[in-house]
C-alpha cells in the first residue's frame, strides 16, 4: 500500500481507500457479515482512511465503521459527510442549527467524541458563497466536534470556490477514466494550496471493472436502475453520468490496453494514483474478494505511457463529448 499526506492534516493516508457508500445501501443487497469481512479485509491489506455519510443506508454505514474502530488497534481515520438529510435539500438548510445536529447524530453513530473529517455532502451551489456556512464549521472545530473539514462536490467550479476557504483540508470529487476534467486545472490549484483530493466514483459505479453486459439487472434499489438520467439525485453519480451503452463500449476499447498482470479494476485504479495531486482514490466494497482486488492494485506498478495514452484515446473518442463540459 502506498500513503500519502491528506492536506494539511498531518495524516498519511493510504491511496487506496475505502468507500463505504455500497455497505450503507443504495447499490443493491448488503449483507452485514459480508460488509464487516471487507472493511477488515481492507485493514489487512494497509486501508487506513475510510470515506462514509450519515445518508449511507441512513446511519448504517456509519455504525459499521464505528464498530470496526472499536475493533481493531491500528489507527484509521474516518470521513462522514453532511446535508444530505435536509429534506428539501436546499442552501438554507446549511445553518448552524442544522450542521451541528447533523454532526451529534453522525458521532453518535461512529461512536466518537470528535469527528475526523466532516464534509459537507455536495451542497447547492450558492453554499459555497456563504463564508457563514464555513464559519459554522470553523466554531465546531474550536468546539471540539470536528478535527478537520472539507468539501464533497459535483462540479469543478464548486472545488476551485471551496478551496478559497482557508480551512478546507480536503475535496472529494469524481475522477477517473471517464472523468479527466478535475486534472486540468483544479488539480494544480489544490496542490498550491496543500488541499488533499479524494477521487470517489473511481470505477464509474463498477462500469470500469468491465464486469458489466448490456443485459446486466440492477436491483429496483440500486441508483444504477433508478439514477441514469438523474431522476433522484446528480447523474454524474451514476456511471459518471456516461450513456450506459456508450459506456461498455468505451470499457471494450479500455480492455484492449489494459496492461497484462492487472484486472481492468485494477488498470483504472491504478491509473488514478499516477496523478500526484490525488491523495487517495475511494472504491468501494461490499465483499471480501472486491476489497482484494480494488486494494491490490496500489502494488502493481506504474503505468506505461502508452496504456496511459490509450486510456486519453479513449476518453476523448466516447467520453468526452458526453461528460466534459458538464462537470
Amino acid at each position: 500500500m502506498q500513503y500519502r499526506e491528506l492536506g494539511r492534516t498531518g495524516w498519511k493516508v493510504s491511496a487506496l481507500s475505502f468507500g463505504a457508500w455500497a455497505i450503507g445501501g443504495t447499490w443493491g443487497p448488503v449483507d452485514e457479515a459480508e460488509s464487516t469481512a471487507a472493511l477488515h479485509r481492507a485493514l489487512e491489506m494497509g486501508v487506513n482512511f475510510f470515506d462514509t455519510a450519515d445518508v449511507y443506508g441512513d446511519g448504517i454505514s456509519e455504525r459499521l465503521l464505528g464498530r470496526l474502530r472499536k475493533e481493531t488497534r491500528e489507527t484509521i481515520y474516518i470521513a462522514t459527510k453532511a446535508g444530505r438529510r435536509l429534506t428539501p435539500h436546499i442552501t438554507e438548510g446549511y445553518n448552524r442549527e442544522n450542521l451541528t445536529a447533523f454532526v451529534e447524530r453522525s458521532l453518535k453513530n461512529l461512536q466518537m467524541d470528535a469527528l475526523d473529517l466532516l464534509q459537507l455532502h455536495c451542497p447547492p451551489m450558492p453554499v459555497y458563497y456563504l463564508p457563514e456556512v464555513f464559519g459554522v464549521l470553523d466554531d465546531l472545530v474550536q468546539a471540539g466536534k470536528i478535527r478537520h473539514y472539507g468539501v464533497s462536490v459535483e462540479k469543478v467550479e464548486e472545488a476551485l470556490k471551496a478551496i478559497e476557504y482557508p480551512q478546507v483540508q480536503s475535496v472529494q470529487i469524481i475522477f477517473n477514466m471517464f472523468r479527466h476534467r478535475p486534472a486540468e486545472l483544479f488539480f494544480e490549484q489544490a496542490q498550491k494550496r496543500r488541499v488533499g483530493i479524494l477521487a470517489r466514483v473511481p470505477l464509474a459505479s463498477g462500469l470500469l471493472t468491465g464486469k458489466m453486459r448490456a443485459d446486466s439487472a440492477f436491483a429496483a434499489e440500486d441508483h444504477r436502475a433508478f439514477n441514469r438520467a438523474g431522476e433522484a439525485f446528480d447523474r454524474g453519480e451514476t456511471f459518471s453520468g456516461v450513456d450506459y451503452a456508450v459506456g461498455l463500449r468505451a470499457v471494450e476499447a479500455l480492455r484492449e490496453a489494459c496492461p497484462a498482470g492487472m484486472s481492468l479494476t485494477q488498470f483504472a485504479l491504478r491509473w488514478i494514483l499516477m496523478f500526484e495531486a490525488v491523495t487517495c482514490a475511494i472504491p468501494g466494497a461490499k465483499r471480501p474478494a472486491q476489497a482484494e482486488e480494488n486494494f491490490s492494485a496500489a502494488d502493481l506498478p506504474p503505468l506505461p505511457e502508452p496504456a496511459m495514452a490509450a486510456v486519453r484515446a479513449v476518453y476523448d473518442r466516447w467520453i468526452r463529448p458526453e461528460v466534459h463540459h458538464r462537470w
